[in-house]
């Protein structure tokens, strides 16, 4: 079996797009989570930092993200994320020691 692939990342708005980010962000759930392959796919915003946003993703391997990354969608939103974005996103790569259910 391959390696899980889980990562969290941060987004850290424009004031003035923090609303339309969200929105944007909060329509990419669903559909993710119909995706092969993802296994968990979650969309947060820090209660200490409202306006941030933490988003925290569980794909069954490597392969399965990389389709994921190559939807029209999420590349023309990766080419376009600074319009957004005060600083770019903060991804993190984590090894999940927890067994997972799937």
């Amino acid at each position: 079996m391959d390696q899980l692939v889980t990562l969290m990342g941060v987004a850290r708005p424009k004031p003035e797009r923090a609303q339309e980010l969200m929105e944007l962000l909060l329509s990419f759930v669903e559909p993710t989570r119909q995706e092969p392959g993802c296994l968990e796919y979650h969309f947060h915003e820090d209660p200490e930092e409202p306006g941030v946003f933490v988003f925290y993703e569980a794909w069954r391997s490597q392969a399965d993200l990389d389709a994921h990354l190559a939807l029209p969608h999420l590349r023309d939103f990766w080419e376009r994320r600074m319009d957004y974005l005060a600083t770019d996103l903060e991804i993190r790569f984590v090894n999940m020691l927890s067994p997972h259910g799937h």
